[in-house]
Protein backbone atom coordinates (compact mmCIF):
# COMPACT_ATOMS: atom_id res chain seq x y z
CA UNK A 1 0.00 0.00 0.00
CA UNK A 2 3.08 2.61 0.92
CA UNK A 3 4.25 1.49 -2.69
CA UNK A 4 1.27 2.33 -4.31
CA UNK A 5 0.83 5.89 -2.44
CA UNK A 6 4.26 6.50 -3.44
CA UNK A 7 3.53 5.21 -7.56
CA UNK A 8 0.43 7.47 -7.50
CA UNK A 9 2.58 10.85 -6.59
CA UNK A 10 5.40 10.13 -8.68
CA UNK A 11 2.81 9.78 -11.96
CA UNK A 12 0.67 12.69 -10.92
CA UNK A 13 4.19 14.86 -11.10
CA UNK A 14 4.61 14.23 -14.99
CA UNK A 15 8.11 14.02 -15.37
CA UNK A 16 10.37 11.96 -17.58
CA UNK A 17 9.89 8.31 -16.77
CA UNK A 18 14.03 8.56 -16.10
CA UNK A 19 14.01 11.43 -13.39
CA UNK A 20 10.72 9.34 -12.41
CA UNK A 21 12.27 5.90 -11.51
CA UNK A 22 15.08 7.66 -9.58
CA UNK A 23 12.55 9.05 -7.19
CA UNK A 24 10.57 6.21 -6.83
CA UNK A 25 13.83 4.20 -6.09
CA UNK A 26 14.25 6.79 -3.62
CA UNK A 27 11.32 6.90 -2.64
CA UNK A 28 10.96 3.51 -1.47
CA UNK A 29 14.08 2.93 -0.24
CA UNK A 30 13.38 5.67 2.34
CA UNK A 31 12.60 4.43 6.02
CA UNK A 32 11.68 7.64 7.58
CA UNK A 33 8.77 8.39 5.19
CA UNK A 34 7.72 4.67 5.39
CA UNK A 35 7.25 5.23 9.50
CA UNK A 36 5.28 8.77 8.10
CA UNK A 37 2.97 6.66 5.68
CA UNK A 38 2.59 3.96 8.01
CA UNK A 39 1.32 6.84 10.87
CA UNK A 40 4.42 5.83 12.78
CA UNK A 41 6.66 8.68 14.58
CA UNK A 42 9.07 9.94 11.84
CA UNK A 43 11.78 12.70 11.75
CA UNK A 44 10.24 16.08 10.61
CA UNK A 45 13.39 17.39 9.20
CA UNK A 46 14.08 14.28 7.12
CA UNK A 47 10.78 14.09 5.64
CA UNK A 48 11.63 18.22 4.46
CA UNK A 49 15.26 16.72 3.42
CA UNK A 50 13.11 14.05 1.15
CA UNK A 51 10.23 16.73 -0.03
CA UNK A 52 13.42 18.96 -1.16
CA UNK A 53 15.18 15.93 -3.01
CA UNK A 54 11.61 15.40 -4.57
CA UNK A 55 11.35 19.31 -5.34
CA UNK A 56 14.55 19.83 -7.02
CA UNK A 57 14.07 16.69 -9.59
CA UNK A 58 11.04 18.02 -10.23
CA UNK A 59 11.74 21.59 -10.52
CA UNK A 60 15.44 21.54 -11.16
CA UNK A 61 17.81 23.16 -8.41
CA UNK A 62 17.58 26.45 -9.05
CA UNK A 63 14.21 26.77 -8.26
CA UNK A 64 14.51 24.78 -4.90
CA UNK A 65 16.85 26.48 -1.82
CA UNK A 66 17.40 24.75 1.39
CA UNK A 67 18.11 27.39 4.91
CA UNK A 68 19.93 29.07 5.62
CA UNK A 69 18.20 31.59 3.03
CA UNK A 70 20.22 34.03 0.76
CA UNK A 71 19.97 37.58 2.56
CA UNK A 72 18.25 39.15 -0.56
CA UNK A 73 15.41 36.58 -0.49
CA UNK A 74 15.35 37.12 3.36
CA UNK A 75 15.06 40.71 2.63
CA UNK A 76 12.25 40.48 0.08
CA UNK A 77 9.82 40.43 3.38
CA UNK A 78 9.19 44.26 3.79
CA UNK A 79 8.90 43.90 7.45
CA UNK A 80 11.66 43.21 9.24
CA UNK A 81 10.17 41.17 12.13
CA UNK A 82 9.21 38.69 9.90
CA UNK A 83 12.44 38.77 7.78
CA UNK A 84 13.93 37.93 11.24
CA UNK A 85 11.90 35.04 11.97
CA UNK A 86 12.66 33.40 8.18
CA UNK A 87 16.37 34.20 8.28
CA UNK A 88 16.57 32.02 12.13
CA UNK A 89 14.99 29.18 10.55
CA UNK A 90 17.36 26.34 9.56
CA UNK A 91 14.64 23.72 8.04
CA UNK A 92 12.51 25.88 5.77
CA UNK A 93 12.22 25.14 1.96
CA UNK A 94 11.83 27.64 -0.73
CA UNK A 95 10.79 26.70 -3.92
CA UNK A 96 10.26 29.75 -6.92
CA UNK A 97 8.11 27.67 -9.56
CA UNK A 98 8.31 29.06 -13.15
CA UNK A 99 4.70 28.15 -13.88
CA UNK A 100 1.65 26.92 -12.68
CA UNK A 101 2.97 23.72 -13.87
CA UNK A 102 5.65 23.93 -11.65
CA UNK A 103 2.97 25.41 -8.51
CA UNK A 104 0.79 22.62 -9.60
CA UNK A 105 4.39 20.13 -8.96
CA UNK A 106 4.70 22.28 -5.40
CA UNK A 107 1.57 21.50 -4.31
CA UNK A 108 1.54 18.07 -5.11
CA UNK A 109 4.62 17.50 -3.17
CA UNK A 110 3.57 19.61 -0.57
CA UNK A 111 0.17 17.13 -0.37
CA UNK A 112 1.92 14.07 -0.19
CA UNK A 113 4.75 14.91 2.35
CA UNK A 114 1.63 17.12 4.63
CA UNK A 115 4.63 20.26 4.69
CA UNK A 116 3.79 23.44 6.29
CA UNK A 117 3.60 26.32 3.64
CA UNK A 118 3.21 29.86 3.14
CA UNK A 119 3.07 31.35 -0.12
CA UNK A 120 4.50 34.61 -1.27
CA UNK A 121 3.74 37.74 -3.74
CA UNK A 122 5.61 40.89 -2.96
CA UNK A 123 6.11 40.15 0.65
CA UNK A 124 4.81 42.89 1.87
CA UNK A 125 2.39 41.81 4.47
CA UNK A 126 3.92 42.74 8.08
CA UNK A 127 1.08 39.91 9.75
CA UNK A 128 3.12 36.95 10.80
CA UNK A 129 3.19 34.38 8.92
CA UNK A 130 1.09 35.29 6.13
CA UNK A 131 4.27 36.09 3.38
CA UNK A 132 6.64 33.64 5.47
CA UNK A 133 6.86 30.35 7.59
CA UNK A 134 8.18 30.18 11.15
CA UNK A 135 8.93 26.42 11.40
CA UNK A 136 9.79 23.30 9.16
CA UNK A 137 8.22 23.83 6.20
CA UNK A 138 7.76 25.22 2.22
CA UNK A 139 7.64 28.89 1.26
CA UNK A 140 6.19 29.28 -2.18
CA UNK A 141 7.33 32.68 -3.76
CA UNK A 142 6.01 33.80 -6.75
CA UNK A 143 8.86 36.27 -7.93
CA UNK A 144 9.23 34.83 -10.93
CA UNK A 145 5.87 34.52 -12.18
CA UNK A 146 5.93 38.31 -13.32
CA UNK A 147 4.61 38.48 -17.26
CA UNK A 148 2.52 41.27 -18.29
CA UNK A 149 0.94 40.63 -22.33
CA UNK A 150 -1.66 42.75 -23.45
CA UNK A 151 -4.47 41.00 -25.97
CA UNK A 152 -4.45 42.12 -29.25
CA UNK A 153 -7.74 44.28 -28.79
CA UNK A 154 -5.92 45.85 -25.85
CA UNK A 155 -9.06 44.66 -23.47
CA UNK A 156 -7.26 42.42 -21.43
CA UNK A 157 -3.49 42.21 -19.48
CA UNK A 158 -3.18 38.99 -18.15
CA UNK A 159 -0.68 39.54 -15.15
CA UNK A 160 1.91 37.28 -12.98
CA UNK A 161 1.23 37.49 -9.36
CA UNK A 162 4.64 37.81 -8.60
CA UNK A 163 5.22 41.08 -10.42
CA UNK A 164 5.18 44.89 -9.04
CA UNK A 165 2.69 47.10 -10.06
CA UNK A 166 5.37 49.88 -10.82
CA UNK A 167 6.69 47.29 -13.77
CA UNK A 168 3.07 46.29 -14.34
CA UNK A 169 2.05 50.18 -15.16
CA UNK A 170 5.45 50.69 -16.80
CA UNK A 171 4.84 48.15 -19.14
CA UNK A 172 0.47 49.12 -19.63
CA UNK A 173 1.93 52.53 -20.47
CA UNK A 174 3.00 52.49 -24.42
CA UNK A 175 -0.59 50.58 -24.96
CA UNK A 176 -2.18 53.85 -23.65
CA UNK A 177 -4.33 51.51 -20.87
CA UNK A 178 -4.08 50.72 -17.20
CA UNK A 179 -5.56 48.74 -15.11
CA UNK A 180 -7.31 48.94 -11.20
CA UNK A 181 -4.49 47.38 -9.19
CA UNK A 182 -2.42 49.02 -6.51
CA UNK A 183 -0.86 52.16 -5.59
CA UNK A 184 2.56 51.23 -4.09
CA UNK A 185 5.62 50.54 -7.10
CA UNK A 186 7.45 47.99 -5.26
CA UNK A 187 4.15 45.60 -3.86
CA UNK A 188 3.65 42.13 -5.49
CA UNK A 189 0.44 42.13 -8.16
CA UNK A 190 -1.05 38.91 -6.02
CA UNK A 191 -1.38 40.53 -2.71
CA UNK A 192 -3.42 43.23 -3.35
CA UNK A 193 -5.67 41.39 -5.84
CA UNK A 194 -6.32 38.70 -2.80
CA UNK A 195 -5.18 41.06 -0.19
CA UNK A 196 -2.53 42.89 1.46
CA UNK A 197 -0.20 45.98 1.36
CA UNK A 198 1.16 48.97 2.92
CA UNK A 199 3.41 52.17 2.95
CA UNK A 200 5.77 54.31 5.15
CA UNK A 201 5.28 57.88 7.24
CA UNK A 202 7.29 60.83 8.32
CA UNK A 203 7.87 64.94 6.14
CA UNK A 204 10.87 64.93 5.08
CA UNK A 205 11.78 61.98 2.00
CA UNK A 206 8.86 59.59 3.50
CA UNK A 207 5.90 62.88 3.09
CA UNK A 208 4.57 61.16 -0.50
CA UNK A 209 4.98 57.72 0.76
CA UNK A 210 1.79 58.22 3.04
CA UNK A 211 -0.01 59.16 -0.05
CA UNK A 212 0.54 55.17 -0.43
CA UNK A 213 -1.20 54.01 2.00
CA UNK A 214 -4.58 51.74 1.42
CA UNK A 215 -4.91 48.76 -1.19
CA UNK A 216 -7.69 50.74 -3.24
CA UNK A 217 -6.22 52.02 -6.77
CA UNK A 218 -6.48 55.88 -7.55
CA UNK A 219 -9.65 55.37 -9.60
CA UNK A 220 -11.58 52.61 -7.79
CA UNK A 221 -14.12 55.29 -7.15
CA UNK A 222 -14.60 54.86 -11.04
CA UNK A 223 -14.69 51.18 -11.77
CA UNK A 224 -14.28 49.35 -8.60
CA UNK A 225 -11.98 47.19 -6.15
CA UNK A 226 -9.06 45.53 -8.01
CA UNK A 227 -10.94 42.06 -7.91
CA UNK A 228 -14.23 43.20 -9.35
CA UNK A 229 -11.81 44.38 -12.51
CA UNK A 230 -10.64 40.46 -13.02
CA UNK A 231 -11.71 38.50 -15.66
CA UNK A 232 -10.31 35.53 -15.54
CA UNK A 233 -8.71 33.75 -12.75
CA UNK A 234 -5.80 31.06 -13.57
CA UNK A 235 -5.64 29.23 -10.33
CA UNK A 236 -3.83 26.23 -8.82
CA UNK A 237 -6.00 23.45 -6.69
CA UNK A 238 -4.89 21.91 -3.45
CA UNK A 239 -4.70 18.56 -5.38
CA UNK A 240 -2.58 20.35 -8.15
CA UNK A 241 -5.86 20.82 -10.72
CA UNK A 242 -4.53 23.67 -13.04
CA UNK A 243 -7.87 25.61 -14.20
CA UNK A 244 -9.62 28.85 -14.72
CA UNK A 245 -12.69 30.94 -12.74
CA UNK A 246 -14.94 33.27 -14.28
CA UNK A 247 -17.93 33.91 -15.48
CA UNK A 248 -18.50 31.22 -17.41
CA UNK A 249 -16.43 28.61 -16.11
CA UNK A 250 -16.36 27.62 -12.10
CA UNK A 251 -18.36 30.67 -11.06
CA UNK A 252 -18.60 29.54 -7.39
CA UNK A 253 -14.59 29.83 -6.96
CA UNK A 254 -14.78 32.99 -9.56
CA UNK A 255 -16.86 35.10 -6.97
CA UNK A 256 -15.09 33.38 -4.37
CA UNK A 257 -11.76 34.52 -5.17
CA UNK A 258 -13.07 38.55 -5.20
CA UNK A 259 -12.45 38.86 -2.02
CA UNK A 260 -11.84 35.41 -0.33
CA UNK A 261 -8.52 35.40 0.04
CA UNK A 262 -5.74 32.52 0.60
CA UNK A 263 -8.45 29.68 0.79
CA UNK A 264 -8.88 28.21 -2.53
CA UNK A 265 -5.77 27.50 -4.45
CA UNK A 266 -3.15 29.82 -5.34
CA UNK A 267 -3.68 32.08 -8.46
CA UNK A 268 -0.58 32.21 -11.16
CA UNK A 269 -2.33 34.22 -13.59
CA UNK A 270 -4.75 37.38 -13.21
CA UNK A 271 -6.42 38.21 -16.79
CA UNK A 272 -7.58 42.17 -15.70
CA UNK A 273 -10.07 44.22 -18.09
CA UNK A 274 -8.16 47.38 -19.13
CA UNK A 275 -9.54 50.76 -18.52
CA UNK A 276 -8.53 53.62 -20.76
CA UNK A 277 -7.01 56.18 -18.26
CA UNK A 278 -3.58 57.28 -19.15
CA UNK A 279 -3.60 61.00 -18.98
CA UNK A 280 -4.51 62.36 -15.43
CA UNK A 281 -4.49 65.43 -13.43
CA UNK A 282 -3.09 65.05 -9.67
CA UNK A 283 -1.33 67.28 -7.05
CA UNK A 284 -0.34 66.64 -3.44
CA UNK A 285 -0.16 69.51 -0.83
CA UNK A 286 1.14 69.09 3.05
CA UNK A 287 -0.90 70.56 5.49
CA UNK A 288 -0.22 71.55 9.41
CA UNK A 289 -2.08 69.24 12.35
CA UNK A 290 -3.68 72.66 13.58
CA UNK A 291 -5.61 72.13 10.52
CA UNK A 292 -6.76 69.03 10.50
CA UNK A 293 -10.52 69.69 11.64
CA UNK A 294 -11.07 71.99 8.88
CA UNK A 295 -9.43 69.34 6.05
CA UNK A 296 -11.88 66.61 7.73
CA UNK A 297 -14.69 68.92 7.93
CA UNK A 298 -13.67 69.42 3.64
CA UNK A 299 -13.46 66.01 3.42
CA UNK A 300 -17.14 64.77 4.44
CA UNK A 301 -18.32 67.68 2.23
CA UNK A 302 -16.01 66.10 -0.65
CA UNK A 303 -17.85 63.31 0.26
CA UNK A 304 -21.30 63.59 -0.09
CA UNK A 305 -21.02 65.96 -3.25
CA UNK A 306 -17.65 66.03 -4.99
CA UNK A 307 -17.68 62.48 -5.36
CA UNK A 308 -20.66 62.35 -7.55
CA UNK A 309 -18.05 63.47 -9.90
CA UNK A 310 -16.39 59.65 -10.07
CA UNK A 311 -13.43 60.81 -11.69
CA UNK A 312 -12.30 62.60 -8.61
CA UNK A 313 -10.73 60.71 -5.71
CA UNK A 314 -8.78 61.46 -2.41
CA UNK A 315 -5.96 60.46 -0.82
CA UNK A 316 -6.31 62.07 3.22
CA UNK A 317 -2.93 60.88 5.35
CA UNK A 318 -3.06 62.59 8.74
CA UNK A 319 0.43 61.84 10.58
CA UNK A 320 1.40 63.74 13.73
CA UNK A 321 3.45 66.28 12.34
CA UNK A 322 1.46 66.89 9.28
CA UNK A 323 -1.43 65.61 6.89
CA UNK A 324 -1.15 64.99 3.75
CA UNK A 325 -3.84 65.99 0.80
CA UNK A 326 -3.69 63.89 -2.48
CA UNK A 327 -5.95 64.91 -4.87
CA UNK A 328 -6.58 62.79 -8.26
CA UNK A 329 -8.50 63.46 -11.03
CA UNK A 330 -8.48 60.79 -13.74
CA UNK A 331 -8.92 63.12 -17.08
CA UNK A 332 -6.87 66.21 -17.82
CA UNK A 333 -8.06 68.94 -16.22
CA UNK A 334 -7.65 72.44 -14.52
CA UNK A 335 -8.51 72.88 -10.77
CA UNK A 336 -11.36 69.89 -10.51
CA UNK A 337 -14.27 71.62 -9.53
CA UNK A 338 -15.19 68.55 -7.83
CA UNK A 339 -12.37 68.99 -5.18
CA UNK A 340 -14.03 72.88 -4.02
CA UNK A 341 -14.10 72.09 -0.31
CA UNK A 342 -10.43 71.73 -0.26
CA UNK A 343 -9.48 75.05 -1.85
CA UNK A 344 -9.67 77.66 0.42
CA UNK A 345 -7.87 75.85 3.13
CA UNK A 346 -3.93 76.90 2.24
CA UNK A 347 -1.02 74.06 2.08
CA UNK A 348 1.97 74.89 3.88
CA UNK A 349 3.75 73.75 1.53
CA UNK A 350 3.23 71.87 -1.86
CA UNK A 351 4.79 68.60 -2.33
CA UNK A 352 3.93 67.79 -6.19
CA UNK A 353 2.38 71.16 -7.84
CA UNK A 354 -0.94 70.71 -10.26
CA UNK A 355 0.05 68.89 -13.29
CA UNK A 356 -1.53 67.33 -15.72
CA UNK A 357 0.85 64.03 -16.54
CA UNK A 358 0.13 60.17 -16.81
CA UNK A 359 -0.65 57.24 -14.34
CA UNK A 360 3.06 56.25 -15.08
CA UNK A 361 4.59 59.40 -14.09
CA UNK A 362 2.96 59.83 -11.12
CA UNK A 363 3.61 55.95 -10.38
CA UNK A 364 6.90 56.86 -11.00
CA UNK A 365 7.05 60.24 -8.20
CA UNK A 366 5.40 57.90 -5.59
CA UNK A 367 8.07 55.31 -6.39
CA UNK A 368 11.31 57.39 -6.00
CA UNK A 369 9.89 57.68 -2.34
CA UNK A 370 9.26 54.38 -1.65
CA UNK A 371 12.06 53.22 1.28
CA UNK A 372 12.74 49.54 2.52
CA UNK A 373 14.13 50.70 5.69
CA UNK A 374 13.98 47.63 8.02
CA UNK A 375 11.13 48.01 10.77
CA UNK A 376 8.38 46.99 12.28
CA UNK A 377 5.28 47.35 10.84
CA UNK A 378 1.28 46.81 11.22
CA UNK A 379 -1.77 47.99 10.27
CA UNK A 380 -5.22 48.18 10.90
CA UNK A 381 -8.30 48.67 10.26
CA UNK A 382 -12.66 50.29 10.81
CA UNK A 383 -15.35 51.23 8.61
CA UNK A 384 -18.40 54.50 9.33
CA UNK A 385 -20.67 55.70 7.30
CA UNK A 386 -19.47 59.59 6.18
CA UNK A 387 -19.84 61.73 9.21
CA UNK A 388 -17.37 64.41 10.05
CA UNK A 389 -18.20 64.73 13.64
CA UNK A 390 -16.86 61.23 14.11
CA UNK A 391 -14.13 61.38 12.45
CA UNK A 392 -12.96 64.43 14.27
CA UNK A 393 -13.80 62.59 17.96
CA UNK A 394 -12.14 59.51 16.44
CA UNK A 395 -8.66 61.56 15.16
CA UNK A 396 -8.75 63.49 18.51
CA UNK A 397 -8.94 60.32 20.37
CA UNK A 398 -6.01 58.78 18.09
CA UNK A 399 -4.06 61.41 18.28
CA UNK A 400 -3.68 61.08 22.39
CA UNK A 401 -2.64 57.67 21.85
CA UNK A 402 -0.48 57.96 19.21
CA UNK A 403 1.43 60.92 20.57
CA UNK A 404 1.98 58.88 24.13
CA UNK A 405 3.49 56.22 22.38
CA UNK A 406 5.62 58.33 20.10
CA UNK A 407 7.27 59.61 22.90
CA UNK A 408 7.70 56.28 25.23
CA UNK A 409 8.96 54.53 21.45
CA UNK A 410 9.57 56.50 18.73
CA UNK A 411 6.80 54.72 16.98
CA UNK A 412 5.24 56.70 14.05
CA UNK A 413 1.00 56.43 13.39
CA UNK A 414 -1.22 57.50 10.55
CA UNK A 415 -4.57 58.27 10.29
CA UNK A 416 -6.00 57.63 7.16
CA UNK A 417 -9.56 58.03 5.67
CA UNK A 418 -10.59 56.40 2.36
CA UNK A 419 -13.09 57.18 0.45
CA UNK A 420 -15.59 54.25 -0.58
CA UNK A 421 -18.35 56.11 -2.57
CA UNK A 422 -21.68 54.48 -3.75
CA UNK A 423 -20.93 54.32 -7.34
CA UNK A 424 -17.48 51.64 -6.04
CA UNK A 425 -20.03 49.58 -4.53
CA UNK A 426 -22.45 49.42 -7.49
CA UNK A 427 -19.07 48.74 -9.67
CA UNK A 428 -18.77 45.41 -7.42
CA UNK A 429 -22.35 44.51 -7.51
CA UNK A 430 -22.82 45.19 -11.70
CA UNK A 431 -19.52 43.12 -12.35
CA UNK A 432 -20.94 39.67 -10.90
CA UNK A 433 -21.14 40.15 -7.24
CA UNK A 434 -17.75 39.81 -4.36
CA UNK A 435 -18.61 38.51 -1.27
CA UNK A 436 -17.45 41.29 0.66
CA UNK A 437 -21.04 41.98 1.82
CA UNK A 438 -20.33 45.25 1.81
CA UNK A 439 -23.82 47.28 2.49
CA UNK A 440 -24.51 50.35 -0.35
CA UNK A 441 -24.01 53.27 1.32
CA UNK A 442 -20.85 56.05 0.85
CA UNK A 443 -18.91 55.09 3.27
CA UNK A 444 -14.77 55.23 4.61
CA UNK A 445 -12.18 52.59 5.57
CA UNK A 446 -9.92 53.85 7.82
CA UNK A 447 -6.43 52.71 8.29
CA UNK A 448 -3.61 53.48 10.00
CA UNK A 449 0.02 52.35 9.66
CA UNK A 450 2.32 51.82 12.30
CA UNK A 451 6.17 51.94 11.99
CA UNK A 452 8.70 50.96 15.35
CA UNK A 453 12.27 49.72 15.28
CA UNK A 454 12.39 47.82 18.01
CA UNK A 455 10.24 44.68 18.63
CA UNK A 456 10.63 44.40 22.50
CA UNK A 457 7.77 47.21 22.11
CA UNK A 458 4.85 45.65 20.59
CA UNK A 459 2.60 45.17 22.67
CA UNK A 460 3.02 49.12 23.62
CA UNK A 461 2.87 50.37 20.12
CA UNK A 462 -0.02 48.15 18.75
CA UNK A 463 -2.42 48.99 21.82
CA UNK A 464 -2.96 52.63 20.27
CA UNK A 465 -4.13 51.30 17.15
CA UNK A 466 -6.55 48.72 18.62
CA UNK A 467 -8.09 51.14 21.13
CA UNK A 468 -8.48 53.49 18.22
CA UNK A 469 -10.41 50.86 15.87
CA UNK A 470 -12.63 50.28 19.45
CA UNK A 471 -13.64 53.54 19.62
CA UNK A 472 -14.41 53.73 15.65
CA UNK A 473 -17.53 51.12 17.19
CA UNK A 474 -17.61 53.06 20.13
CA UNK A 475 -18.47 56.76 19.25
CA UNK A 476 -19.80 55.44 15.22
CA UNK A 477 -22.37 53.28 16.78
CA UNK A 478 -23.35 56.14 19.20
CA UNK A 479 -24.01 58.46 16.09
CA UNK A 480 -25.32 55.50 13.83
CA UNK A 481 -22.31 55.85 11.63
CA UNK A 482 -20.67 52.70 12.71
CA UNK A 483 -20.09 49.71 9.78
CA UNK A 484 -18.88 46.10 10.86
CA UNK A 485 -16.89 45.65 8.02
CA UNK A 486 -13.16 44.69 7.61
CA UNK A 487 -11.11 45.54 4.60
CA UNK A 488 -8.86 42.64 4.29
CA UNK A 489 -5.91 45.23 2.69
CA UNK A 490 -5.95 46.72 5.74
CA UNK A 491 -6.59 44.21 8.68
CA UNK A 492 -4.44 43.23 11.36
CA UNK A 493 -3.56 39.74 12.72
CA UNK A 494 -5.62 39.54 15.24
CA UNK A 495 -9.20 41.12 13.28
CA UNK A 496 -11.45 38.96 11.35
CA UNK A 497 -12.54 40.48 7.98
CA UNK A 498 -13.77 37.42 6.90
CA UNK A 499 -16.44 37.03 9.78
CA UNK A 500 -17.09 41.32 8.31
CA UNK A 501 -18.62 39.59 5.36
CA UNK A 502 -21.86 38.63 6.63
CA UNK A 503 -22.78 34.69 7.99
CA UNK A 504 -24.60 34.22 4.31
CA UNK A 505 -21.20 34.91 2.39
CA UNK A 506 -19.16 33.41 4.69
CA UNK A 507 -21.29 30.18 5.02
CA UNK A 508 -20.97 29.98 1.28
CA UNK A 509 -17.34 31.00 1.46
CA UNK A 510 -16.92 27.91 3.55
CA UNK A 511 -18.56 25.89 0.94
CA UNK A 512 -16.44 27.00 -1.94
CA UNK A 513 -13.67 25.94 0.00
CA UNK A 514 -14.88 22.28 0.67
CA UNK A 515 -16.39 21.82 -3.01
CA UNK A 516 -12.51 22.47 -4.54
CA UNK A 517 -9.90 21.64 -1.52
CA UNK A 518 -12.26 18.82 0.20
CA UNK A 519 -8.83 17.45 1.88
CA UNK A 520 -8.63 21.71 3.17
CA UNK A 521 -5.02 21.63 2.62
CA UNK A 522 -5.11 25.18 2.17
CA UNK A 523 -6.94 25.48 6.40
CA UNK A 524 -4.63 22.76 7.17
CA UNK A 525 -1.10 23.07 5.64
CA UNK A 526 -1.08 26.96 5.21
CA UNK A 527 1.01 28.39 7.45
CA UNK A 528 -1.39 31.52 8.46
CA UNK A 529 -3.16 34.11 6.90
CA UNK A 530 -7.10 35.27 6.59
CA UNK A 531 -8.64 31.48 7.05
CA UNK A 532 -11.97 30.33 6.54
CA UNK A 533 -10.89 27.64 9.04
CA UNK A 534 -10.09 30.58 11.77
CA UNK A 535 -13.33 31.60 11.49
Amino acid sequence: MRHDKIDTFVNALNIPSSQAQFLTDKLKHDLNLAAFLHGKDYDASGLLSLACHSARTCLGADSVDITPLNQTRVDANWSVRFSAQIRQKLTIMTKVPESAQDVSKTLKIVNFFQMKFAIRSGGHSPNPGWSSIDKAGVLIDLQKLTQVTVSADKKVASLGPGGRWGDVLAALDPYDVSVIGGRVPNVGVGGVILGGLRSLEDLSYRVLIRFLQGGIFHFSGEYGLAADNVKNFEIVLADGTITNANAQQNQDLFWALKGGGPNFGIVTRFDLYTITVKNIWYQVEIYTTDQVPALLDAFAQWQEKGALDVKSTVAFIVGLESTTLGLIYSAPAEKPAAFAPFYDIPAAMVAVPPTNGTVLSLTQILGATFSNDPMCHDYRGASSKIDAQLYKDVYAFWREEATVVRNSTGANMTFTLQPIPLNLIDQGIMKGGNPLGLPRVNQQWWTTLVDWQNANDDATVRAAPIATSEKWKEFGEKRGSYIPFLFMNDASRDQNPLASYGSTNLEKLKAVSRKYDPAQLFQMLQNNGFLLSKV
